[in-house]
């Protein structure tokens, strides 16, 4: 590829990055200001623990990818909001586990069933070989956003 290509084709890989982000900061934007809605933060926490089932605040920011601190916030909206609760570990009291209720799980159902069939309407048109050189591009590009 001519220099000149390459260069133009990482600024527009560069401008997407942002892009994305920016996507996704308006997306937590609509999470603060609509009940309804639900982050991807919020949506992994609901799926680790509908899969893996009630987690503490460590092994659940391990499945979520993000700090204990992020992670207890988190917690702290999905309590409210009822989809999880918090529990005591008997024979440990300084451990908490978190649990899916019946309402977050079904919130975490109903998420599933749309962001399949959104992702289905978006990324109809690719072939597999793309999606899997997308997957290798976005997994670069977190391993760079995680060194700056």
């Amino acid at each position: 590829m001519p220099e000149s290509t390459e260069a133009e084709t990482r600024d527009r890989l560069a401008r997407a990055a942002y892009t994305l982000s920016a996507a996704d900061a308006r997306l937590r934007g609509r999470v603060s200001r609509d009940q309804d809605a639900l982050s991807f933060p919020h949506a992994r926490a609901l799926r680790a623990l509908a899969e893996e089932g009630p987690l503490s605040i460590s092994r659940l920011a391990g499945h979520t990818e993000t700090t204990g601190a992020a992670v207890t916030q988190l917690v702290n909206g999905l309590v409210k909001s009822g989809d999880v609760t918090r529990e005591r570990v008997e024979d440990d009291r300084r451990t908490v586990l978190v649990r899916i209720t019946a309402s977050g799980l079904r919130r975490h159902e109903e998420r599933e069933r749309k962001l399949a069939a959104a992702f289905d309407e978006t990324l109809e048109h690719f072939r597999p070989a793309q999606l899997t050189a997308a997957i290798d591009v976005m997994d670069a590009i977190a391993t760079f956003y995680d060194k700056l």
